[in-house]
């Protein structure tokens, strides 16, 4: 890729770092919010999946060799490497990334600052993917949800998003009760 033209240079090299930064953005998926929040699916571009993800390693090892004092920058890019993770099924990986990036943001904002309640819920997402539904409902109805409701107001789109994830975990986990599936259809409505 085009990338590799600047490998010789120093990595302090301006170009060298733009030209990291740029590329990883370029692979970052750009479809309208309106197509990602139902779809909760994110696709990261490029021929080769190990490539991308290359690229988005190798951008956040140079923040943080480069920049550490710079943790939003660094939380961003974890946060892409969570998503690359994630939509290259290793689920695990993207778990453990997503758990450490939603502690990190809230030491780093507080709890309620919108991107602390955007990582909680990118946490919620891997759990339910994982079929974690017990620390999903506990995460968005003790923590995400109240917080959501009282920094950024139900209508807000992500209070929304945290709703339909609470639906979610409550309708699809096989140990749920009669209450949960009322709880979940009241939830949607």
């Amino acid at each position: 890729g085009c990338w590799k033209t600047y490998l010789g240079r120093p990595e302090t090299n301006g170009n060298r770092c733009a030209a990291l930064g740029v590329l990883t953005s370029a692979l970052r998926p750009s479809r309208p919010l309106e197509e990602v929040l139902p779809a909760r699916k994110y696709r990261w571009y490029g021929p080769d999946p190990g490539e991308t993800l290359r690229v988005v390693e190798a951008h956040l090892n140079l923040l943080r060799r480069l920049w550490p004092e710079n943790e939003h920058n660094i939380l961003r890019a974890q946060t892409n490497l969570a998503l690359c993770l994630a939509d290259l099924k290793m689920v695990d990986q993207a778990l453990d990334a997503r758990r450490k990036i939603y502690a990190n943001r809230v030491a780093l904002s507080g709890p309620s600052h919108e991107h602390s309640i955007l990582d909680g819920d990118n946490l919620v997402d891997s759990l339910n993917m994982l079929k974690l539904w017990e620390e999903s409902k506990t995460l968005v109805r003790d923590q995400l949800l109240p917080t959501a409701r009282h920094s950024l107001g139900s209508d807000h789109y992500l209070t929304l998003k945290l709703n339909e994830s609470l639906a979610y975990a409550l309708q699809l986990n096989p140990e749920h009760t009669r209450d949960d599936l009322v709880e979940a259809e009241t939830i949607m409505q």
